[in-house]
């Protein structure tokens, strides 16, 4: 549920926020690389170090996060990682499979291609909701 405001939750401790900033920023450089560099975006993205720090993050300060409106945002990394992980495998069983027709490239190339627009679109939009200090998802 979004709300136009987080006055209605706990104020969280601002080392919470900045932990949240970071991660959102571990994330982007991850998506960058794999834009920028000889990986895909998606495979930079679940493969890479930063990603996997900052999913690490989120995790260990979670629990920190509970009542506060900054909830929403660590729930919303740890989902758009572990989502961008099941896509990426659903991909290339079908890809796999559809190798067999010969449209298999295609697809695992299509739909990696999109999983990283998707990804980095839920990384924007939730690193502006959260420099706005409202929730998301």
């Amino acid at each position: 549920m979004e709300t136009s405001s987080a006055s209605a939750y706990l104020a969280p401790a601002r080392s919470l926020v900045t932990i949240a900033h970071i991660v959102y920023a571990l994330h982007a450089v991850s998506l960058a690389i794999g834009a920028f560099g000889a990986a895909s975006v998606i495979g930079s993205f679940l493969f890479g170090w930063p990603s996997i720090i900052g999913v690490i993050l989120n995790y260990i300060y979670r629990g920190d996060t509970r009542g506060t409106w900054l909830e929403s945002h660590y729930r919303w990394q740890i989902r758009t990682f572990w989502l961008a992980a099941l896509w990426s495998v659903l991909t290339a069983i079908v890809s796999g499979v559809l190798l067999i027709v010969l449209v298999g490239l295609a697809t695992w190339v299509v739909g990696l291609f999109v999983l990283g627009v998707w990804a980095t679109i839920r990384i924007v939009r939730g690193w502006l909701k959260l420099r706005d200090g409202l929730t998301i998802g």
